[in-house]
């Protein structure tokens, strides 16, 4: 019975998601760019890792991690209506706005691995072979596979997935979360849910927080949606992915936290796997479904982003097929000399680095309009990013 509600309520968010009225929207389909960023990967290992770490206290600490990429989003939203209301800020703006492209091509670089690694450890997860060994096979034949593709015929063909594995994914997390609400409700009325204690504190709880802002970034894809978006709707629509992220992350890990035990897991990339086939058979299946479609087209997505950026700041200079390359072979490094929860800790780096170039340009651009009060908390938010990206930790 429960099988049957959790895929009922898959088959009613697709139906709702591709109804033309939703689906042609034109909020909507500029808010589905961030929203299916943030949320891309972070279901995926956000629940085990803040349950494992943080006990009765996980939804406590997902709701940091929300108010922290908050700030940062609301930083680059400021820089999004300053730069639509003043072109020309400066050159000293203009060169942090190139540093910062460059700190986000790398960032993508790391995303990528982040992505694919999941992806190859999804790909396993239900076969004979899962090993960390065939899993980092499978990540590097997925490499290939866009390095090849991005060399001979480019990524419009693997974009197309995108508006496809978007819907599928966010029905997939309804479907999960309708599962879990059921499992938490039978709990409660037996009067078995869990509270317990954080098996991290202190200083490394921070430190492992900062690890993870890789799991809720996203958001700043739409400052660079500006061909096809103004900046007013720029901004509304990744306010309304980032509240919506947060509440299905703050759902998500509260009902999880209390409802199942996940002491005995072995803590890694697939550890939802385990959990969730707690709840019921099915949830397995769709998880490793959504990973696979959403991975994919995450690492075609900021393969492709990487590339341009890696031209434009370039000046042409490193053509897009080269950046490919670049890319691919730094994420062929990290697959087969780091593990999962390392790359994560790095992609979170390198991303922190990017909002602290952009928490310090809207530093600058609010002191420059006398909003002496928002310049104050700009400069607090880059030196917080700025922290993160030198001490963020990875997952033990």
């Amino acid at each position: 019975m429960l099988n049957i509600l959790i895929l009922s309520s898959v088959v009613l968010v697709a139906s709702l998601l591709i109804w033309p009225r939703v689906a042609n929207a034109r909020l909507w389909r500029a808010t589905v760019t961030p929203l299916a960023s943030i949320i891309g990967s972070g279901f995926l290992v956000l629940g085990p890792i803040l349950d494992v770490s943080f006990g009765a206290y996980a939804p406590l600490a997902m709701l940091g991690l929300c108010i922290v990429a908050w700030g940062f989003g609301d930083a680059i939203r400021f820089n999004i209506l300053d730069l639509d209301r003043r072109p020309d800020r400066g050159r000293p703006v203009a060169q942090l706005e190139a540093l910062a492209s460059a700190s986000l091509a790398f960032a993508f670089f790391v995303s990528v691995a982040y992505y694919l690694n999941l992806f190859g450890a999804f790909g396993v997860s239900l076969t004979s072979v899962d090993d960390s060994y065939h899993a980092r096979l499978l990540t590097t034949s997925m490499f290939v596979l866009i390095l090849v593709v991005g060399w001979t015929r480019g990524f419009s063909a693997l974009e197309r997935m995108e508006q496809v594995t978007v819907g599928l994914k966010l029905s997939i997390i309804a479907g999960l979360i309708v599962g879990l609400a059921i499992f938490f409700g039978n709990k409660a009325g037996e009067g078995t849910l869990q509270f317990k204690q954080a098996s991290v504190t202190g200083i490394k709880a921070v430190l492992l927080l900062a690890g993870l802002i890789v799991t809720v970034q996203g958001f700043e894809t739409s400052r660079y949606l500006g061909t096809t978006y103004d900046a007013a709707t720029r901004v509304r629509s990744m306010r309304w992915a980032q509240i919506i992220a947060s509440l299905i992350y703050l759902v998500y890990i509260g009902l999880l936290s209390y409802s199942i035990d996940a002491g005995g897991i072995t803590l890694n990339e697939t550890a939802i796997i385990d959990l969730m086939s707690v709840v019921a058979p099915i949830l397995p299946l769709l998880l490793v479904a959504a990973a696979l479609s959403a991975q994919f087209s995450a690492a075609v997505a900021d393969t492709s982003g990487s590339g341009g950026l890696i031209s434009e700041i370039s000046r042409g200079r490193v053509p897009e097929k080269l950046g490919y390359a670049l890319l691919v072979s730094v994420g062929l490094l990290l697959t087969w000399s780091l593990d999962i929860f390392q790359i994560i800790s790095y992609a979170s780096r390198a991303f922190a680095l990017y909002y602290a170039i952009q928490a310090g340009i809207a530093a600058h651009a609010a002191f420059s309009t006398e909003r002496p009060l928002r310049g104050a908390i700009y400069l607090v938010l880059c030196a917080l990013a700025l922290a993160i990206t030198g001490f963020g930790t990875s997952v033990e």
